[in-house]
């Protein structure tokens, strides 16, 4: 997945559907600014940049939880970005005066420097090089200023993507491009950091449940979902019809599989990093 499709398609879908991917992000949103507020205690006015901000979801939660900070969020997605600016129009104003945001590409972005606190909830899995990029993220940040992020673990141990892999067009693909789960190596991550500049990164284990459907019809739910957002969406695009059909037949079967009743989660996997300049 590259910039390209980010700043056109793939963010145009994510912005439509930015309530139910913030429905299965949310216990690594909790986890996330969790591991933020800790990273700028003692601060009274921290000044944040969110990078990769999406609809702006941990922008405002990070200016509920710190009532001193400001916070600015870039997106390289028009729709996301300009999400996020229509989702602060109906927030206090307490909340939405200390949050900015713009359609703008982390990896060259020099809006303003000193930050206290780089975040980002999935966000920086999809850098072409991702050295230059942290280097460049550390460029903006003050010194001593830190970096938290989230990134998936490995897919095997996400169900949501593993139970359909073998449902999935072509063979194993390149483990370190740009993607989804680009960052699963935490020795990788850690070199690279390391490369950029920060040091004393940190990777934390988080298990979650994704959870994919729910509502009055969560298989239903469940089953849209995964044919708009992620793999089996992409798959969908680019096999024939009777291929199509055998997808979406075993993505039903996986996601009655895993409906409790009253929802449908899948197990999750994911690290919370942190790392200073």
């Amino acid at each position: 997945m590259d910039k390209e499709e980010w700043a056109g398609r793939v963010g145009d879908v994510w912005a439509t559907e930015q309530h139910r991917t913030d429905r299965t992000f949310e216990p690594v949103d909790e986890a996330l600014v969790e591991a933020a507020v800790a990273a700028v205690y003692g601060i009274a006015t921290p000044h944040i940049l969110d990078v990769g901000c999406g609809a702006g979801t941990t922008s405002f939660s990070l200016a509920t939880r710190l009532p001193g900070a400001t916070i600015n969020g870039i997106d390289l997605s028009p729709a996301l970005s300009g999400a996020a600016v229509a989702r602060a129009a109906g927030l206090p104003d307490h909340v939405r005066s200390r949050c900015r945001f713009e359609r703008a590409d982390a990896t060259v972005w020099t809006g303003e420097t000193g930050f206290d606190l780089l975040v980002s909830r999935h966000g920086v899995m999809f850098f072409d090089d991702p050295v230059a990029a942290f280097a460049h993220l550390r460029s903006l940040a003050k010194a001593g200023g830190r970096l938290v992020f989230s990134c998936f673990r490995a897919p095997k141990e996400n169900a949501w993507v593993a139970k359909f892999a073998h449902l999935m067009p072509g063979g194993p693909s390149d483990p370190h491009a740009p993607g989804p789960f680009a960052f699963a190596d935490r020795d990788r991550v850690a070199a690279i950091l390391a490369e950029a500049g920060w040091r004393d990164a940190q990777a934390t284990a988080l298990d979650f449940a994704y959870v994919a459907g729910a509502g009055g019809d969560p298989v239903a739910d469940a089953n849209d979902f995964f044919a708009r957002i992620g793999p089996v969406s992409r798959a969908i695009r680019e096999l024939d019809e009777a291929g199509r059909e055998r997808l979406r037949a075993g993505l039903d079967e996986q996601v009655r599989a895993h409906f409790d009743g009253e929802k449908v989660s899948f197990p999750a996997a994911a690290w919370i990093w942190s790392a200073q300049a």
